[in-house]
């Protein structure tokens, strides 16, 4: 919950312009006249429907689920949308696999003939690897394997060919980030996840994997892994790969007495875990536990509708705006105020309220865009960008002609800023575009605020990037105009610690959207240039998703 270095002199640099507290001064913005639709009333209108208890937080195959879907669909037809899945309707079924985990009260950690004890949910989380019926894992060695990744690029291999088979793993969470050459600094590569931490395990033979937790390395407190891997875990049905038999995460305190329990100290393990010289450490403590399922068979649907592209030469290039409509829906346990609800009203009502705000732009248009616009409302991102997953899997047209995604996960609602921040900035030519509209609404662009948090393989356009699509995404500015310097970083900070993935995410008529409109209207304008321009956007070179644009491109053109 801290600023870099780096963005630290951006934001005090920004202030000092715009010192005077007042509104920046006004530009021509281009498309101000159809943008201008983009209103308050509008994302409110949204939100509310779509944050609503009766929809129950549109869990993953739920009935608020389909409702939310019916209600996306018919606004993409009111809007003149044609529908844009495989079979002519409005729908792309996301087949899915749910598996309700039966937790044990407490799981313990053995040492010879002590032992550690540690309680399920408030110490130690637990879920099936697959989607089988039950599991047991009988003394199992516990080994501690660092960050537990594998990068040849950067000559580092955690595992250093051990044997792992069999075994469970406790690995720490993110990625090494004390040497600037190392993994981007403290920006967080796709190495520090935890779905990629899980599949090497897998690919090790390990029995299982247990991720340490911390506030600072998952970027959330430990309440968002209670609520986000309690109740039923989805996953694509017919996943392939090698699976383990335990995914499980422990509180930091938790992981500390498991390796007490060895006679080992965890801070020192760490420690040695920066180096890659590192290797596998046996704790010599074993692990047993037996789980038992719920599975069942489940759709969800990503909701699809075309704007054609007016140009000939262009129309079969498609602009994708993408917004995921599913949150976590009902949970098992009720808060402090009875309520069990997840109902996702920022994350992701308003990334979707958004969406339909900039369709209605779009459809006021007398001349259509150049290229054709993919409006894509997507399914089971909270299970782990599973609708995101099945588009690039199954895409309804090829990678090569999809030329960006922009992006919309969660909004702004605490009020207008001075900055525009940028998730993955410097990742593709498209940052110029952005900034271009940004200057022309008195904004400047900033990096990532927290690059150690990994947020750009979070959300859908990462799905995307892995088939080489380029893309735009947005996170609230803290700058706030009229706000004191650190006003909208402690907003923002106070709903990851208390809202972020908990039943109070709920609409509020309190809310500032003045940001929200400026930001929406800012991707407008955005995706009005790309669909315009000759040129298709482009990685940098040297990006890590350059080699994947390529083939797409090349495909293409057979």
């Amino acid at each position: 919950m801290r600023l870099t270095t780096f963005f630290t002199v951006l934001f005090l640099v920004s202030n000092a312009k715009f010192a005077s507290g007042q509104d920046p001064p006004p530009a021509v913005e281009r498309g101000s006249t159809e943008a201008a639709v983009i209103d308050e009333p509008t994302l409110r209108g949204h939100i509310r429907f779509l944050a609503d208890d009766l929809l129950e937080g549109r869990g993953p195959g739920s009935r608020g689920d389909r409702l939310s879907q019916l209600y996306l669909s018919t606004q993409f037809q009111a809007h003149g949308l044609r529908p844009a899945a495989d079979d002519g309707t409005w729908f792309q079924d996301v087949p899915l696999v749910g598996v309700k985990t039966e937790v044990p009260p407490t799981v313990t950690f053995r040492h010879g003939e002590s032992s550690a004890t540690l309680k399920s949910v408030e110490e130690f989380m637990s879920n099936i690897g697959s989607p089988v019926d039950s599991v047991q894992i009988k003394d199992a060695e516990v080994v501690f394997v660092g960050y537990g990744i594998e990068a040849p690029e950067f000559e580092w291999n955690d595992y250093k060919e051990v044997d792992v088979r069999g075994k469970v793993l406790l690995m720490m969470n993110n990625d090494p980030s004390d040497d600037p050459a190392l993994f981007e600094g403290r920006r967080r590569l796709y190495y520090g996840r935890w779905d990629y931490k899980y599949a090497v395990a897998a690919r090790m033979g390990a029995a299982g994997a247990i991720i340490i937790h911390t506030t600072a390395s998952a970027g959330y407190p430990w309440q968002v892994v209670q609520t986000s891997w309690s109740g039923e875990e989805f996953e694509l049905r017919g996943t392939p790969g090698p699976r383990m038999q335990l995914k499980a995460w422990a509180s930091e305190e938790a992981a500390r007495k498991i390796v007490e329990l060895s006679g080992h100290d965890l801070d020192q393990l760490r420690e040695s875990a920066q180096s890659r010289e590192f290797r596998p450490v046996p704790l010599n403590t074993q692990f047993s536990i037996a789980l038992k399922s719920t599975i069942r068979q489940q759709d969800t649907a990503n909701v699809l509708g075309i704007m054609e592209g007016s140009d000939p030469n262009l129309k079969d290039e498609f602009l994708i705006y993408m917004a995921h409509h599913d949150h976590l829906g009902l949970g098992v346990e009720r808060d402090e105020r009875g309520d069990n609800i997840y109902n996702g009203a920022v994350d992701n009502a308003a990334g979707t309220a958004g969406l339909l705000a900039i369709l209605k732009a779009y459809s006021r248009l007398n001349e259509r865009p150049a290229r054709s616009i993919l409006f894509a409302a997507v399914g089971a991102e909270e299970q782990g960008l599973l609708g995101s997953l099945h588009f690039a899997n199954h895409p309804p047209i090829p990678a090569g002609k999809m030329a960006a995604v922009i992006n919309m996960d969660g909004t702004n609602i605490i009020g207008k800023t001075h900055d525009v921040n940028v998730i993955g900035h410097g990742k593709s030519n498209l940052d110029a575009i952005v900034e271009q509209v940004a200057k022309a609404q008195g904004r400047i662009v900033t990096p990532d605020h927290f690059p150690d948090r990994g947020y750009y393989y979070r959300s859908d356009q990462f799905s995307l990037a892995k088939i080489g699509v380029p893309g735009v995404y947005l996170h609230p500015g803290v700058n706030v105009i009229g706000k004191p310097p650190q006003w909208g970083k402690e907003q923002l900070d106070h709903w990851v610690q208390n809202i972020y993935h908990q039943p109070s995410d709920e609409y509020r008529e309190q809310w500032d959207l003045s940001g929200a409109v400026e930001d929406f209207r800012l991707l407008y304008r955005v995706g009005r240039i790309v669909a315009d321009q000759q040129e298709i956007p482009a990685w940098n070179p040297g990006d890590e998703f350059e080699a994947a644009r390529s083939a797409a491109l090349a495909a293409a053109q057979q």
